[in-house]
């Protein structure tokens, strides 16, 4: 497995777990009824403005410390630039990502123009916005796999 692969599943690994932790926690000490209401936009607002900076952060300090076990496990460094390859899936998986979120984004409206309750938008622009994330890392992991 090349190290743009190890890379890329570790950054899966990282995406479900800080997902999952985070939204088990924010689940478990949220305020009765509040997660449901139809007028408590607070509460969604707050989760997603609380999970960018946390999953930014955890990620950050996932990448360090893969570097480090990855120096120490294989005694190789990490490529020090980008060839086209590397673009070329980098955008390709993107755009996959940009569809999922294009597509989450478009379902997300749906609870608005009906007589679905609000919180439902909610729920699928931060579950489309976490899909996105992870397929788009799954697109890289083919691609470096199967070529482009």
């Amino acid at each position: 497995m090349s190290y743009q692969e190890r890379k890329i599943v570790v950054s899966i690994i990282s995406s479900l777990l800080i997902f999952s932790i985070y939204t088990l926690y924010v689940v478990q000490h949220a305020e009765e009824g509040s997660m449901t209401s139809d007028s408590d936009f607070s509460f969604w607002g707050s989760f997603i403005l609380v999970l960018l900076p946390v999953s930014i952060a955890a990620k950050i300090m996932i990448h360090i410390v893969f570097v480090i076990f990855n120096k120490v496990a294989t005694n190789e460094d990490g490529p020090s630039f980008e060839d086209e390859l590397d673009k070329i899936i980098d955008l390709k998986a993107d755009r996959i990502s940009l569809y999922v979120f294009f597509l989450g984004f478009i379902l997300s409206m749906i609870p608005l123009v009906t007589e679905l309750p609000t919180y439902l938008t909610f729920l699928a622009l931060i579950f489309f916005g976490f899909l996105s994330d992870l397929s788009g890392r799954i697109a890289q992991l083919y691609f470096y796999r199967k070529g482009v």
